[in-house]
């Protein structure tokens, strides 16, 4: 089971997320997400458990309650989505301007 954990401090690492996590059922994974560019914490996790059960029990027990000094949120991690390469999304056709045409004044 794949548990998504927000709200982390900006402290938490991902050995202390696991540490967390242990007393639940084993650990497959653990992970902090980072920043790619400063390479500090942005505040959540994901950690993976064997058993669903045992995660289960993890995210009843461990919502909402205090971890290094703030108010964490644990719940089952949605499955990640396929995202665009590029910013705007030109399913429409034209040349990427909102609405597919050309709007500079004439």
């Amino acid at each position: 089971m794949n548990i998504y954990v927000s709200n982390l401090s900006y402290s938490t690492t991902s050995e202390s997320l696991q540490e967390l996590f242990a007393e639940y059922g084993e650990i497959t994974s653990s992970k902090v997400i980072t920043d790619r560019e400063t390479g500090k914490s942005r505040g959540f996790g994901f950690v993976e458990m064997s058993d669903d059960t045992e995660g289960q029990r993890a995210i009843n027990e461990l919502n909402e309650t205090e971890f290094e000094g703030k108010t964490i949120t644990v719940t089952v991690a949605r499955p990640k989505t396929e995202r665009s390469s590029g910013g705007y999304n030109n399913d429409r056709g034209g040349s990427g301007n909102r609405g597919g045409y050309n709007r500079r004044p004439y």
